[in-house]
This record gives structure tokens, C-alpha cells and sequence, in this order.
């Protein structure tokens, strides 16, 4: 069990298409899998982020996990829902496990142990893990086009971000609204 968690992981973080077309790869305990995968990138966040500032170690599980949540309804509704291929049939399910596994490259954030290390090593974990979803996303939901799959994770991204902006803006009340 714990060598084919680790397989996933490598898989991952090499990379590897087939990590995503390969059916024994989303079996009964992939789920948990995933999980574990975000609970540790966001464990291994705030290890980067606490050479710097501060940051609760447990609240950052549950935020990776709420991230995990969104990347995968994001990318279900507008790959699967709004702009699927004609063979595009994936459950919900597959996709927030595809999700969970493309994070795998952010538990290297673990490294990040000095503060010098931990903007490159953040930037460079980020995009790792956008171009793992680009690839899980591709193969899950069987898209002919690389630009597609790019376009559903690039789209879901600048919702997520507009999202957060507009949540954090709102929390410091700078949001341009009249209040009438």
C-alpha cells in the first residue's frame, strides 16, 4: 500500500502521463491517496512559509484541502460540463483524485528550509504542479488538444484567483463598491 502511494507521488512528480490513464491508479484507496498528497503539499507550504512568516501548520491542511475541492470543481464544470471533447466521460470523482495526485511536486516544499530557498522553491513547486494538472487534466478527461487542457486549468486558475482577490479585498473592506 505505502509503495504504490509512492509510486503515485513519483509518477507525479516525474511527470508521467500514465499515471492518469491507468486504471489500477484510481482504485478504492486513490481517494485517500489524493488527500494525503494535499494535506502534505499544504503541510509542506507552511514549513516553506514559516521561514518567513508565521504560519499554522494544521490551518494549512484544511486550506489545502478546500483548494483540492475547488481546483477539481472548476476543472470538472468547465472540462467535463462547459467545453468537454466528445469522448470526454469522466466522474467527479477521478477528477478531484487527478487533482489530489498533480499536487505532488508541492510536498517538495519540505526543502525550502532557509529563507532564501523558499520563493524559488515555491515558484518553481507552483508551476510543477500547474503542469501536472495541464497533464491530469488532458488525460482524465481524454482531450485531443494540449492547448485545451490548458485553457480548462489557465481558466480555473483565474477564477480561483479572482475569487480569492475579491475574498481577501473584502475581508480589508477596498473593494470598489458603493455603500449606499
Amino acid at each position: 500500500m505505502f509503495g504504490e502511494f509512492l509510486n503515485i507521488i513519483f509518477k507525479s512528480i516525474k511527470l508521467d502521463k500514465t499515471l492518469y490513464s491507468e486504471n489500477k491508479n484510481f482504485g478504492e484507496a486513490s481517494i485517500y491517496f489524493a488527500g494525503l498528497i494535499m494535506i502534505l503539499d499544504g503541510i509542506a507550504g507552511a514549513v516553506a512559509a514559516n521561514t518567513i512568516v508565521k504560519t499554522a501548520v494544521a490551518m494549512s491542511g484544511l486550506t489545502a484541502i478546500l483548494t483540492w475541492l475547488v481546483w477539481a470543481i472548476f476543472i470538472f464544470v468547465i472540462g467535463v460540463k462547459l467545453f468537454p471533447d466528445k469522448q470526454t466521460k469522466v466522474s467527479f470523482k477521478k477528477v478531484l483524485t487527478a487533482v489530489g495526485f498533480a499536487h505532488s511536486p508541492g510536498i517538495l516544499r519540505f526543502f525550502a528550509v532557509t529563507p532564501e530557498l523558499m520563493i524559488p522553491i515555491i515558484f518553481l513547486t507552483q508551476f510543477w504542479i500547474f503542469a501536472g494538472l495541464i497533464i491530469s487534466t488532458k488525460q482524465i478527461l481524454t482531450l485531443k488538444s494540449n492547448l485545451k487542457s490548458f485553457a480548462v486549468v489557465f481558466l480555473s486558475f483565474l477564477i480561483i484567483v479572482f475569487l480569492s482577490v475579491s475574498f481577501v479585498m473584502s475581508r480589508m473592506n477596498v473593494l470598489p463598491v458603493n455603500n449606499i
